[in-house]
Formats: structure tokens, sequence, C-alpha cells
């Protein structure tokens, strides 16, 4: 696709926000219809409810594995130069920081992406845990948990391994990542099938999945036309948090693709709440809802592992698990441990104790 029209039109880093903030805006949608959160499918798991949250997750994550391979398979993207492939990633930041931001995740009720698509929707929970995630993001992005982050990220890095590929480490040619994503689509579609989750359910976790297969395309096509080199990537929402807190320092650029895509689904995600009707102010004053404590550890859990384990569920999980990038599937791993861990050892119980006496259980987000 030809880009210099709206270059010439926008400028550059126009184009990219432009870009940005439309694809941003269909993961918003798809987001909020679906009801797409990364702890609610653990939460399936860790305890044995019937995994339509799950099913969800899996269909966008297999549409995201699939739809990028395939890019790749075919010669319409190249990830060698991204940050992925081109530098040593930091195993122990992926496993160390991915544990944290999974832990953070259970204690906030919500990753990243979930919290965002939730506080367009009306919650202030999770507008404030958002904030919270911002401050401790830039400071560990940018500021005085630097020291931290790098002396944790500096224990393992893939330089020890030889590199990131899966598909290298494997001795597998690119055919196979197709092959890869396939079979995971196919899990999806039986697990679909099991728990039979609402239709609309399944296609928008297949949008998001495909929403980040749009952003790898977009950004790379786009990196192709431009004067100023940039690299390829996909949707990421703890860097764009951290960056857009940090455009008033000193130095800033100014915004750029992660401030559209930051937009782009806060508008999406409000569009989508206010045209179903499901657009509520929830506020910590409800009943059952856990202290603010809570969530202010919980977010800054999340704040310092997601920035360390260079990514959220989304930007680790589904953008570099979509490229097969051996970090960033440890860091999904090591978020899905972790927030299974926390939730059953802070959560499962009190709330098997709740259903049992028949009180209010902690309500989901």
């Amino acid at each position: 696709m030809d880009f210099v029209p709206l270059i010439d039109q926008l400028g550059e880093r126009g184009t990219a926000i432009a870009g940005g903030a439309l694809i941003g805006a269909l993961f918003g949608v798809f987001a909020q219809r679906s009801a797409f959160c990364t702890r609610s499918a653990v939460l399936d798991l860790t305890r044995g409810r019937d995994p339509k949250a799950l099913a969800v997750w899996a269909a966008g994550f297999a549409a995201a594995v699939l739809g990028v391979q395939y890019l790749l398979a075919s010669g319409r993207l190249d990830v060698l130069e991204t940050r992925f492939f081109s530098t040593a990633q930091s195993l122990s930041g992926a496993l160390i920081g991915g544990a944290l931001f999974g832990v953070g995740m259970v204690l906030a009720r919500g990753c990243v992406s979930r919290l965002i698509v939730l506080s367009a929707s009306g919650n202030l929970r999770a507008l404030y845990t958002s904030v919270v995630i911002a401050v401790v993001g830039l400071a560990t992005y940018s500021g005085v948990l630097v020291p931290a982050r790098d002396a944790i990220g500096g224990l393992w890095s893939t330089a020890q391994l030889g590199g990131n590929d899966v598909l290298a480490h494997a001795g597998l040619g690119q055919q196979a990542g197709v092959v890869i994503g396939a079979a995971l689509a196919i899990a999806a579609l039986l697990l679909a099938v099991k728990a039979r989750p609402s239709p609309w359910r399944v296609v928008g976790g297949i949008g998001v999945g495909l929403s980040v297969v749009a952003g790898w395309w977009f950004t790379y096509t786009l990196s192709l036309q431009v004067f100023d080199p940039i690299q390829a990537e996909s949707l990421s929402y703890i860097r764009p948090l951290a960056t857009t807190g940090g455009l008033a320092a000193a130095g800033s650029d100014g915004p750029g693709l992660d401030q559209g895509v930051l937009v782009g689904t806060l508008a999406g995600a409000f569009a989508a709440a206010l045209l179903f009707r499901e657009f509520r102010i929830a506020r910590f004053s409800e009943p059952g809802t856990p202290s603010v404590l809570r969530y202010t550890l919980g977010a800054a859990l999340m704040g310092f592992g997601g920035i360390l384990a260079v990514g959220c569920t989304i930007g680790a999980g589904f953008t570099g698990g979509a490229v097969l990038a051996l970090s960033s599937l440890l860091g999904l791993a090591a978020m899905i441990g972790g927030a299974a861990a926390a939730d059953r050892l802070i959560d499962a119980r009190p709330a098997a104790a709740a259903v049992a006496s028949r009180s209010h259980a902690v309500p989901a987000e």
C-alpha cells in the first residue's frame, strides 16, 4: 500500500499517529465487545471455570500468530531488524518482570490493555490504576528505577543462547511458523466449541489478534516509505503509558505511534461502550471492591514488571509472541504463571469461601 500521499499531507510522524490511532481504535472496539482479558483467561484455568474467557483469549493469540507468520512466510513482513531480533533480549527480565506483572495483574484485576479499555468504559478504578502504571512505568523506562531494571535485565540474555528466534533454535524454516499458527487456530476452535462463548466474543477475540497483525503490517510498510528509518513494531500498552507520561520531560520527541495507539484504543472502547450501553461509572466505594492499596501495589508491579519484560500481555505476549521471539514467549509464560500463583494464594480460597457461604464474592472488573 502506498502511504506517500498520506505522508505528504500529514508528515511521517502524523502518518504514524493516524495509523496507530486507527489500529488502536479497532483493538479498543474488539477488546471491549469481547471482554478480552488475560487475567480472566488465567482464572478459567486456576479455578476450573467454564473456559469462555480462555477460548476468547486463545482465538486472539492464534489469530495473531497465524496472521503474522503468514506475512513473514509470504515476504510481506521482515522482522530481522526489529528490537526482538536485532539486539540481545533479556531473558531474566522476561521471566522476573513477567512474573511480577502477572502478580500485579491479579492484584489490580486486569492487565494493562484491559484496564485501558475499562477506563474508557467508565471504570474509575481502572483509570486510577492506569495512571499509577504510567508513573511507575516511566520511572522504570527512563527514571529512578532504571538501575534496578538494568541489574535484573542483565542477569541472562539471548546472547548467551545464540539468538531470540524460536524457529532458528529448533532448526525449522519460516513455513513452520505458519504450521504452528494453524495448529494454534485449530486448538482455539476446538476450545471455543467446547466452551461455547458468544460467537461475537470469539469474533472480537480474533479481531484483537488481527489488530496485532495490522500493527506489524502497517509499521513495516511505513518503514519502507519514510525518509527517517523507523523500526517495524506492533501494539503495546505498557510502553505507550510510560512514554506518554514522559512527553512533558526535557528532550521529548513529541507524540508518535504509541500515543496514536493509546488514544485510538480509548476512543474505540469508549464508542463501543456507549453504543452498546455498557458505559458505567465504577468507583472504589462499590461493595465488594478491594482496597485502593491493593490496586496501587498491583499497578506498581505491572509498571515495573512490564517495562522489565519489555512489554505487557499484548506488547510482549501478542506482538512478540506472534513473531515467535523466545524472550516474549517466556515473558508471556511468566505472566501467566505469576497470575496463576497469585490467584491461588490471594483470591481463589476467599472467593470459594464466599460462594460457599452465599455471600458476595469479589466482583470482576
